[in-house]
């Protein structure tokens, strides 16, 4: 599976009025229960909570991968949530995130889970996907910025 094939418009959201990195997870949880009866937002919030309580998805430059399993899906998804200015994320470099891109997985999908995890860094780590999400004017573009580096990366 590929992380092209999972991002949905109805989960980006660009330049969100969040100024913590609770309020950023929270907002991740009610992008990721879009659309679906289960799980509820507040309990992908608290999956993608616990997973940041073992040490911070932060991965550097402003990008932080929130990530989690959760026996109550069928199927990975994923949300992409772009802010106006960057909270702290307690990220490696101590720079605010102001690029998430959360993920979560049915709790057997170990194997696809670090898979997934692998493609996001890999596209992430390169400048040039990251300043395609900045430069993106409104959600559609940033829709399809993410969708065309996860393609392509």
């Amino acid at each position: 599976m590929q992380i092209a094939d999972l991002v949905r418009e109805d989960r980006v959201c660009l330049d969100a009025d969040i100024t913590s990195k609770k309020r950023a997870l929270e907002r991740l949880g009610e992008l990721l229960a879009r659309d679906d009866a289960v799980p509820s937002a507040s309990l992908i919030f608290d999956a993608l909570s616990a997973r940041e309580r073992l040490g911070s998805t932060g991965l550097g430059h402003g990008v932080a991968i929130p990530h989690g399993r959760m026996a109550e899906i069928d199927n990975p998804r994923v949300a992409v949530l772009r802010l106006e200015q960057g909270v702290d994320f307690e990220a490696i470099d101590h720079e605010p995130v102001d690029i998430l891109i959360a993920l979560i997985v049915p709790e057997e999908s170990t194997g696809e889970h670090l898979d997934l995890l692998a493609q996001l860094a890999r596209v992430l780590s390169q400048p040039d996907n990251i300043a395609a999400l900045r430069r993106s004017a409104d959600t559609p573009a940033l829709h399809l910025a993410a969708r065309t580096a996860f393609r392509d990366g």
